[in-house]
């Protein structure tokens, strides 16, 4: 096969991460996600906590200690995207893989080889697996869904020019309550052996 990129964006309780793992695990590729904050941070000099903080939320603690007008926070999260940006393309030259979130699919929009996939579903599934997964109290996880999937529309709009909605930069758009995790697995995998041969 050709080297390749799968891009995967989702939303929150969508089983997206699990899919992404398992879709790994079916192409023998790498699975990045949680990876990309532990090389920042320790491009930064920063502890994980601080980084996870800042990139999804501005009202990080961290910082506001660090700087208590409210000053800085921007620039902050704009070095962090910076970062993260060099790694995934770093990633993407080095070996085919699968990558999570973090505006992959806008980054890697110039490279040949890429699928870029948005897994949702619809709201009553998505609680259910937050509650059955995550094992979140209902009402937690309603609010997760909402802060969550708006947080991370904002970060596309900041640093995404072309952002105009999830369908922005997707090849495709998969339901997972539809065909389940491993159904959504099958059809993707199906997909990047045909496109990627």
């Amino acid at each position: 096969m050709k080297q390749y990129v799968v891009t995967i964006s989702r939303q929150f309780g969508s089983m997206g991460r699990m899919i992404a793992q398992q879709l790994s695990r079916e192409l023998g590729v790498e699975f990045y996600d949680r990876d990309i904050v532990e090389e920042t941070a320790s491009r930064m000099g920063l502890p994980v906590s601080v980084i996870s903080n800042t990139e999804e939320n501005s009202k990080s603690i961290y910082f506001k200690q660090q700087y208590p007008l409210g000053m800085g926070i921007a620039s902050m999260r704009d070095e962090i995207f910076l970062i993260q940006k060099n790694i995934i393309r770093d990633l993407a030259q080095k070996e085919s893989c699968i990558i999570v979130g973090r505006c992959a699919d806008s980054i890697l929009m110039d490279m040949e080889n890429r699928l870029n996939v948005y897994i949702y579903a619809p709201m009553d599934a998505r609680l259910r697996n937050a509650v059955e997964l995550a094992k979140l109290d209902e009402k937690t996880a309603k609010k997760m869904i909402r802060e969550i999937d708006r947080s991370r529309e904002l970060y596309h709009r900041r640093y995404c020019p072309e952002y105009v909605d999830a369908s922005t930069n997707k090849d495709i758009m998969i339901d997972s309550s539809r065909f389940g995790a491993e159904g959504t697995v099958k059809i993707l995998a199906g997909l990047v052996r045909e496109m990627f041969a």
